[in-house]
């Protein structure tokens, strides 16, 4: 080859391997943003993975891609290493689609209808649609739609240049020596399998393999076992993936090699054995891009079909290879995989799964530490500060963790569920904070032995039970997206507020009455401001809900409408909640 060939050669798998990356992501986009959650939904049962495995994989590309979400599914305990590897299976055959699509560039017709198929007329009409798609429309889906026919013109075109540069090999002794050289079983299996390795990718390992076919020099003997070698190097990026994971994401990152290694090696030996029998003369047959196409989907649909009835030899295979071991694994944070950022549907929902659990937290701290005022308890105190210290990290893993998913494409409406997450997360963890501010509170009164009068104990067992009403709606509201319940935490934040300068005023009373004491009177006035900054933080919670419902955040605006209008709507609640409440 020529210094010009080979330069053209490497263009061409440049173009390539770009067009792929391009048509990948545009399908990935066009899909929808529910296609991860519907592989992890429906995937229950073996053949619906496997079917569900084969579809995915055939819409974004990449059985790589399909791998690696499946085990960060298995890694955030989404998914069990069993249920995965269905999956896996039909992402080993879905990723055969690509051979068929790259078969279309190398239609050719001089005229009639096939004129219109023929490569350079595709790829100019695709290429010229893309364009306009990409460039003269305003809507986010017809530019995802530009970018999967620019992709593939771009893929076309690359798949032309390579086979134009390769064309002359088929009359070179030396390439014809390589490839007579590949048909031993050994040497081809280990060429693609270095090959595919290197280039990260079987589809576009299989589209050079099909631009090398061209040259008339490849023989079905040595086209098959470089397909064998292709389907076990494509392992090599789900099991870098894997690195980091859990026992069980690394299980469910080796049982694509385990499986490509174990379904190659048995369809190898049957095969060359049954040619030792038979002696196939299909083998000498010069082979095709199409050719080449039908053989790759035939071997991975034998290796599915071989494999598919012994999941669970696999499971116990890779289980024993990769034995269980003490992990150091933090369970709050299990749900924020990190593989899930690059899909913003599944970082998003897991998100929002994890801030729900903060929410609880909260609310579980709050109920604790008002219960230590009534009975005071050292392991009471000790639980409220581990669920503070909780508060305190699942701010600062959920906001660094929304802050990423940020920097991909999201919907209108995942961006304004990553909006609210990253308003609320704060609130949360004020919440945990004031719960340990009134169980230090309540360490204080046992320990200096504080007694309240009877009307003060009575007061604050009312405000108590106000501000355990609110956490509770706040919380009912933000997990299950009930903007009703929402509406009601802002007028129940305005009786707390009255119910605690009355308070405030009453003690006063008993102060001059010689019926309370100063010491009391500051921590009774500690307690009614925690609790009011609790009533603070649940309505900041109420308002982003509300407010980023109508795709605005102004706080003080919304909160400055409602205690100056007060529609009927806010006073009926307050209303309601005075007679509740009543001191």
């Amino acid at each position: 080859m020529s210094i010009s060939e080979i330069i053209s050669l490497l263009s061409g798998v440049a173009l390539f391997l770009f067009g792929m990356t391009l048509m990948g992501d545009g399908l990935k986009r066009v899909a929808g943003s529910k296609l991860e959650l519907v592989l992890y939904r429906l995937s229950s049962t073996p053949l619906r993975g496997v079917l569900l495995g084969t579809g995915v994989t055939a819409v974004i590309q990449s059985s790589c891609a399909t791998s690696v979400m499946v085990v960060g599914f298995v890694n955030s305990g989404m998914m069990k290493v069993r249920q995965a590897i269905s999956v896996i299976l039909g992402a080993i055959l879905g990723t055969s689609i690509t051979g068929w699509v790259i078969s279309l560039s190398y239609i050719e017709g001089s005229s009639g209808v096939l004129s219109l198929l023929s490569t350079s007329t595709l790829t100019g009409i695709v290429a010229v649609v893309g364009i306009i798609l990409r460039i003269f429309t305003k809507k986010q889906l017809n530019h995802h739609i530009g970018d999967i026919l620019m992709g593939f013109a771009v893929l076309m075109f690359g798949m032309s240049t390579m086979s134009g540069a390769v064309s002359g090999l088929g009359k070179q002794s030396w390439f014809t020596g390589l490839l007579t050289s590949l048909s031993n079983p050994l040497l081809g299996i280990l060429a693609g399998a270095v090959f595919t390795a290197v280039l990260q990718s079987a589809s576009a390992a299989v589209g050079i393999v099909q631009a090398l076919s061209v040259t008339g020099a490849m023989r079905f003997d040595a086209a098959l076992p470089l397909l064998m070698g292709i389907a076990i190097g494509a392992s090599l990026p789900v099991l870098l993936s894997a690195l980091g994971a859990s026992v069980d994401g690394k299980r469910t990152a080796l049982v694509y090699l385990v499986a490509e290694v174990v379904s190659v090696t048995v369809c190898a030996a049957l095969f060359y054995l049954a040619n030792i029998i038979f002696s196939f003369s299909f083998l000498d047959q010069v082979m095709n891009p199409f050719s080449i196409a039908l053989v790759n989907t035939v071997l991975r649909f034998a290796m599915v079909l071989l494999l598919a009835p012994f999941t669970d030899m696999l499971e116990a295979l890779v289980s024993m290879l990769i034995p269980r071991k003490p992990e150091p694994a933090d369970a709050l944070f299990v749900r924020l995989e990190e593989r899930f950022i690059a899909h913003p549907t599944l970082a998003v929902e897991q998100s929002r799964l994890t801030i729900n659990e903060m929410a609880q937290s909260a609310r579980e701290a709050l109920d604790e530490s008002v219960g230590l005022l009534d009975k005071f308890s050292a392991s009471g105190l000790e639980h409220v500060r581990k669920l503070e210290n909780d508060g305190d990290r699942y701010e600062d893993s959920l906001g660094s963790y929304l802050v990423r998913i940020t920097g991909q494409e999201m919907t209108r409406q995942q961006n304004a569920d990553v909006s609210k997450y990253l308003h609320s997360i704060s609130e949360f963890e004020r919440l945990s904070d004031h719960a340990l501010n009134i169980a230090e509170s309540a360490a204080e009164i046992h320990d200096k032995g504080i007694v309240f009068s009877d009307s003060a104990k009575h007061e604050l067992s009312v405000v108590i039970r106000a501000v355990r009403e609110i956490t509770d709606i706040t919380t009912r509201a933000f997990t299950e997206n009930n903007l009703d319940l929402a509406l009601r935490i802002e007028p129940l934040k305005a009786l707390i507020e009255q119910l605690s300068a009355e308070v405030k005023m009453n003690h006063v009373e008993r102060l001059q009455k010689g019926q309370c004491t100063i010491r009391q009177g500051f921590v009774l006035n500690d307690l009614l401001t925690y609790m009011e900054r609790v009533g603070d933080h649940c309505s900041n919670v109420g308002v982003a809900m509300i407010e980023l419902e109508s795709d605005a955040f102004e706080t003080h605006k919304y909160v400055h409408q409602l205690k100056t209008e007060q529609s009927p709507e806010f006073r009926g609640y307050f209303e309601e909640y005075k007679k509740a409440f009543a001191l």
